[in-house]
C-alpha cells in the first residue's frame, strides 16, 4: 500500500483493473479523455459488472480529465502509471503521464498489441514494463460502467500476465502482478515478448471480422466460412511470430502448431480447433463483441493497423506473404472510412486462393 497509481485510459481494461485496485485499497487516478465517463466517475463512482457468476459492486475514485492532469504537479509524483489506450494513443498518453512520474516510477503497457517500445521511446526501456489481459472479455457499455462479458479466469485461465522487457523477474514485475491480481488470476512471465505475440494471434483473429462483419463472437463462431477465415488469420500470424524466434504460449487455449495447421487445412488441427472453440464460447456471452468491433458500433478509429497490420508488415521482414492479414486489414479500413458497411458476406462470400 502506499503506492500512488495512475490508470491512463479509464475504459474496458483500465477501468476494470482500477476498479479492483481501488475496491482493495489502492491510491489510484483515474485519467481519461472522455468528457461524460469522467464527470460520471466523479459524481457516481465506477460500476463493474459480469455477465455470470459474480456480483456486482461500485466504488468511488478520482477522475481526472486529460486536461485536469496538469494538477498532479502539485502533488506527490506517480509511482506506477498503467497505459490503458488504444494503440494508436499510446505515444501522447505516455508523454502526458511521464512528467509526473516519481525517479523510480514506470509505465506499464496494460493494451493490446506491441506498444512497448513506443512507450520506451519516451520514458526509457529501464522505465518500461508489460501487462497483457488474456481473454478478459470486457467493454465499456455507457459511462461509468464496465461491463465483463463472462465470469472471472481464476484458476481456469490466468487473466493476466506481467513482465520486463528483458525477460528477468523482478520485485517491480511482482508488484504488477501483485495489482492486477486483484481484478483475476495474474502471473509474472520470463516471456513477456512471446506472450505479446500471443495474444496478438488471438486478437488478429476475431478483432477484425467482428469489425468488418458487424457480428458477435458467438455469431462468428457459429459461421464456418467465418470460422476458418478466423483460423488462417492465425496461421499466418503464428507463422510470421516463430520466424521472428517469439516463444509462443497457448493461444485461446490450443498448441499454436495446431492452429497454424488448421489455418494451413490440416483436417486433425481443424477439428481440434473448432472443438476448442466452441467449448470455450459457451463461458462469454452471446452478445459480447471484440473490442475492435465495439469500436466500429461506437464509429470510433479500430487498432487494425497494428493488430492484422501489423502481422502483414513484419511477415515482409521476414519473407513471409499474410494475404488473409492483408485482405482483412483493407477491409476493416474500408469499413471504418464508411466505404462499406459492416456485412459477414465480406468474408463469406470471399474466396482465398
Amino acid at each position: 500500500m502506499g503506492r500512488k497509481i495512475a490508470i491512463v485510459g479509464a475504459g474496458a481494461v483500465g477501468g476494470y483493473v482500477g476498479a479492483h485496485m481501488v475496491q482493495a485499497g489502492e491510491d489510484v487516478t483515474f485519467i481519461d479523455p472522455w468528457p461524460e465517463h469522467v464527470e460520471h466517475m466523479r459524481e457516481h463512482g465506477l460500476r463493474v459488472t459480469h455477465a455470470r457468476d459474480v456480483a456486482e459492486f461500485s466504488v468511488a475514485v478520482r477522475a481526472l480529465h486529460v486536461t485536469d492532469v496538469q494538477r498532479l504537479a502539485k502533488e506527490p509524483p506517480v509511482d506506477i502509471a498503467f497505459v490503458c489506450m488504444k494503440s494508436y494513443d499510446t505515444a501522447w498518453a505516455t508523454t502526458l503521464i511521464e512528467q509526473y512520474l516519481a525517479p523510480d516510477g514506470y509505465v506499464v503497457s496494460l493494451q493490446n498489441c506491441m506498444n512497448e517500445e513506443t512507450i520506451a521511446r519516451v520514458v526509457g526501456w529501464g522505465k518500461t514494463l508489460g501487462c497483457i489481459a488474456s481473454s478478459i472479455t470486457v467493454n465499456l457499455p455507457e459511462p461509468g460502467h464496465i461491463h465483463r462479458g463472462a465470469g472471472k479466469g481464476g484458476t481456469a485461465h490466468t487473466v493476466f500476465r506481467t513482465g520486463e522487457v528483458h525477460g528477468r523477474i523482478t520485485q517491480r514485475a511482482e508488484e504488477i502482478c501483485r495489482l492486477v491480481g486483484t481484478a483475476d488470476s495474474a502471473t509474472v512471465t520470463s516471456n513477456l515478448w512471446g506472450e505479446r505475440w500471443s495474444k496478438l494471434v488471438a486478437n488478429v483473429m476475431g478483432n477484425g471480422l467482428s469489425a468488418c462483419t458487424g457480428l458477435s463472437g458467438s455469431q462468428m463462431l457459429e459461421s464456418e466460412p467465418i470460422r476458418r477465415f478466423s483460423t488462417r488469420l492465425g496461421s499466418e500470424a503464428i507463422r510470421v511470430g516463430q520466424a521472428l524466434g517469439y516463444q509462443l504460449e497457448e493461444i485461446l487455449h490450443l498448441p499454436p502448431e495446431t492452429i497454424a495447421r488448421a489455418g494451413e487445412g490440416d483436417e486433425a488441427a481443424v477439428r481440434a480447433c473448432d472443438e476448442q472453440r466452441f467449448k470455450d464460447g459457451k463461458r462469454v456471452s452471446s452478445e459480447q463483441r471484440p473490442s475492435m468491433g465495439q469500436d466500429m458500433q461506437k464509429g470510433r478509429r479500430t487498432e487494425i493497423d497494428f493488430m492484422n497490420g501489423l502481422v502483414v508488415r513484419e511477415g515482409a521482414k521476414v519473407g513471409l506473404s499474410c494475404r488473409a492479414n492483408a485482405v482483412l486489414t483493407d477491409i476493416v479500413l474500408r469499413v471504418e472510412r464508411g466505404e462499406l458497411s459492416p456485412d459477414p458476406r465480406h468474408i463469406t462470400e470471399f474466396r482465398l486462393n
